[in-house]
């Protein structure tokens, strides 16, 4: 689960940057949703991961 959380995090990081660079303002407004969306995918993953006692790297 942890290594999907980090591709959909780098999606997410990707598309922010391209977002938020203001190639197309609906592009920019579903890239930001995204982008907190998998942060916080990613900051749950980690939390549940830490929780169970495996390792999070």
């Amino acid at each position: 689960m942890l290594g999907w959380a980090v591709v959909f995090a780098i999606l997410a990081f990707i598309a922010g940057a391209m977002g938020f660079f203001a190639l197309a303002g609906l592009a920019a407004s579903v890239a930001k949703i995204l982008f907190f969306v998998f942060v916080v995918l990613l900051v749950v993953s980690f939390i549940i991961r830490a929780v169970r006692g495996q390792s999070v790297v």
